[in-house]
């Protein structure tokens, strides 16, 4: 039987499948839902815990909607089945349930309140004091907002902004804790004012201006109002306000303004103060310096002895004006009628004045300290020997400026480069030639092998590393070298290498060439390994091929850098430990040849490193530099110098170490060779002792070039120097 809604209704009764329920269940369920009783006895946890398990109404509104919605249904369907048979009492009832339907379902659509939430009651006031309470406010009624359960962790989160299509759009309302999805109108407002828009998309800010006073004289006047009656009587306002200015002035509260004085007031500012003066709080004001008197020089007829030669005009124009001496040059008229204007008159009273009021002037408290105690306390160098004092040989048969040299391992021999293009052995003791070598080029570095059971000699020369064999000294020693070159036997497959080994011709083998490597640009060093079967290149080209190693027992050759860090000047063996070092211009970098790792990397702060030494123990290691520095490096203490020495005058182009003895010395461009005292201690805590001890001098300067290369004798306290006189001097 349809009821007089017009909807078919059922009593419960009828319903397939279901048990009639009792009265005390039926009233069970026409109770409200448990969420929000003031005066319930339970306590917050409770009524948290509890709210979370049932829906407390504050995790979506439309779910109690559906709810209240519900419980209305069940309870008018059952009263319908309690009436039916009653129809016309049916009809006013379902009308009054539409109306009051209707008013609870327009209540709010014409709001026009600002507030973000109409079911939060709490006001404007902080929600953090809501942190600490279950609840985040009040509904209408009073009853309580309970905060949602959160569960949900971030994969949760994750998951629904995957699923989810709309999830970019959905914010968190902070007044109920609920989400909320925003309307397309609502994301075009965010949109338009992110973009610095006006919220409102019908608004036209560019609108033409309408101008409400033109420019036109018009007839009538835009007011026509009459002046008001006070326009035309005394103000009373007015006359307290000048009573009370003249009554002040008669009290001598408001002075009246005197005329300023136009003219300015000046003072000395550089002369000796009084205490009273401007300047006289200045405790610690120093009086500007006095210009210095001028001097014969200055004189429009000075004497001959101050006019300068031609040469010192010269020297004087080439010289930086902070250098000279004098900032003119003197000059002599017959008569003081001739002299004219000077030409920095006002260049110099500006420079004057700049260093007047620009240059800070301080008293300062002097401290009397002795002179000596700034001196550091080194031992005498009579108590340091023995070290070289004197030149004892000089080795002549050079034609051309001597490059290098170097010596035997056991100390009786000498070998020689030049730019003549011979290569010469001698004998340490009796400064005799032994041997000429005509290579046919610069030999530019040379190097003596120092395994004493090997007999060669390395010598670059343009673009190729020579062997030779001295073929001096133990014939034994002689034979078992030619052996060990002669047992090599080239692979069947020669794998692809950097550089090239060739056999020299017959007739080079009678002049004592054995090996020649090529390497197809310019050589500018070579040195040995300890071991004397690997001997390391430095190559004058770009890129990462500038270092080489050769391996003499097997023929190989390798590249050992993969990129370049900068032009290479020199490297170096680590005497004990497998360390190459390689000095470039700027920095000198520590290599370990097996973990093949850059371990270390030294900072000279020099321009440009131009030879390098490593101490016999390997701790430390010395630079030189053409800046005239000599620069000392402790590897365990720090990448920064130790100790930087400026002995010489000129660019240093070589250093040494003395394998023995705790000596080190270098050679310049200004014809000195200096020996220092170099004591390494075995106590890492303390720092090595550093004393300069002799300055040797003997070479003659040749094309603004002196001592080219140094080297200690290996058992004896002498240095051997080679120079660009063509000649080789011992000092002993």
């Amino acid at each position: 039987m349809a009821g007089a809604c017009g909807k078919p209704h059922m009593s419960p009764a009828s319903l397939p499948g279901k048990r009639r329920l009792e009265p005390d269940q039926e009233l069970q369920i026409q109770e409200p839902p448990l969420l929000s009783d003031p005066d319930s006895s339970l306590s917050d946890s409770e009524e948290s815990v509890f709210s979370g398990l049932e829906d407390s109404g504050s995790d979506t509104s439309e779910e109690d909607t559906e709810g209240v919605a519900g419980a209305s249904d069940d309870e008018g369907s059952h009263r319908a089945g309690e009436t039916s048979e009653e129809p016309a009492q049916a009809a006013p009832l379902c009308s009054r349930t539409e109306e009051a339907g209707a008013l609870t379902r327009d209540e709010y659509e014409e709001d026009s309140s600002d507030e973000e939430d109409i079911r939060n009651t709490v006001g404007n006031v902080p929600l953090a004091w809501y942190d600490e309470f279950p609840h985040v406010g009040y509904d209408l009624d009073g009853k309580r907002i309970y905060k949602p359960l959160r569960t949900r962790d971030e994969l949760d989160q994750f998951l629904d902004k995957m699923d989810d299509p709309d999830f970019w759009r959905t914010v968190q309302d902070k007044m109920t804790g609920r989400d909320l999805r925003l309307t397309d109108e609502q994301v075009a407002l965010v949109h338009r004012l992110q973009r610095g828009q006006f919220g409102d998309s019908g608004f036209n800010p560019y609108e033409p201006a309408v101008d409400f006073f033109s420019s036109d004289i018009m007839i009538h006047p835009v007011t026509n109002r009459p002046a008001d009656k006070r326009s035309f009587i005394p103000s009373l306002v007015e006359k307290e306000k000048v009573s009370r200015m003249v009554h002040a002035i008669k009290m001598g509260w408001i002075k009246p303004r005197r005329p300023q004085d136009s003219t300015p007031s000046f003072y000395d500012l550089w002369a000796q103060e009084d205490p009273n003066a401007v300047l006289g709080r200045h405790k610690m004001h120093v009086p500007a310096p006095k210009l210095a008197l001028p001097g014969h020089a200055e004189s429009y007829n000075p004497p001959p002895e101050y006019l300068p030669t031609e040469e010192e005009r010269l020297a004087w124009m080439q010289q930086e004006p902070v250098e000279r001496k004098l900032n003119f040059l003197p000059q002599k008229f017959p008569s003081l009628r001739t002299v004219p204007a000077y030409s920095r008159f006002i260049q110099e009273r500006f420079e004057r004045c700049l260093d007047l009021y620009l240059c800070p002037r301080q008293r300062k408290m002097r401290v009397n300290v002795d002179p000596e105690d700034l001196i550091p306390k080194l031992p005498r160098p009579r108590d340091l020997q023995p070290f070289p004092v004197c030149q004892a040989l000089v080795y002549r048969g050079h034609s051309d400026l001597v490059r290098c040299l170097s010596v035997s391992p056991g100390g009786q021999w000498l070998a020689s480069g030049s730019d003549d293009g011979t290569l010469r052995l001698w004998e340490v003791a009796t400064a005799r030639c032994m041997k000429i070598v005509h290579v046919g080029g610069v030999v530019r570095s040379i190097a003596w092998n120092p395994n004493p059971t090997i007999c060669l000699v390395a010598a670059a020369m343009d673009d190729a590393v020579l062997l030779l064999s001295p073929a001096l000294g133990d014939r034994l020693l002689v034979g078992s070298t030619e052996q060990l070159l002669e047992a090599f036997t080239p692979p069947e497959e020669p794998a692809l290498q950097p550089a090239q080994w060739l056999e020299v011709s017959e007739e080079e083998r009678q002049r004592g060439l054995r090996l020649r490597i090529c390497h197809g640009k310019p050589v500018t060093q070579v040195t040995w390994h300890g071991r004397g079967d690997y001997l390391a290149v430095v190559l004058s080209s770009q890129g990462h091929t500038q270092v080489l190693l050769h391996q003499v027992s097997r023929r190989r050759s390798q590249s050992p850098f993969r990129r370049s860090h900068g032009q290479v000047q020199c490297v170096a063996f680590h005497p004990s430990r497998p360390f190459l070092l390689v000095a470039s211009q700027r920095s000198v970098r520590v290599y370990h040849l097996l973990r093949q790792e850059l371990t270390k990397k030294l900072m000279p702060n020099c321009k440009w490193v131009s030879s390098m030494a490593v101490h016999p123990a390997g701790d430390n290691i010395i630079c030189g530099s053409y800046d005239s520095k000599l620069v000392w490096f402790d590897l365990d203490l720090s990448t920064k110098p130790y100790k930087v020495l400026r002995h010489h005058k000129k660019a240093l182009r070589a250093v040494a170490f003395h394998p023995r003895y705790p000596l080190f010395a270098s050679g310049s461009d200004d014809g000195s060779v200096i020996v220092c005292h170099g004591m390494v201690y075995n106590d890492l805590l303390q720092n090595p002792l550093l004393v300069p001890v002799k300055v040797l001098k003997g070479h003659t300067l040749t094309r603004d070039l002196g001592v080219l290369d140094v080297a200690f004798h290996p058992t004896q306290p002498w240095i051997f120097s080679s120079g660009a006189d063509g000649t080789i001097r011992l000092f002993s």
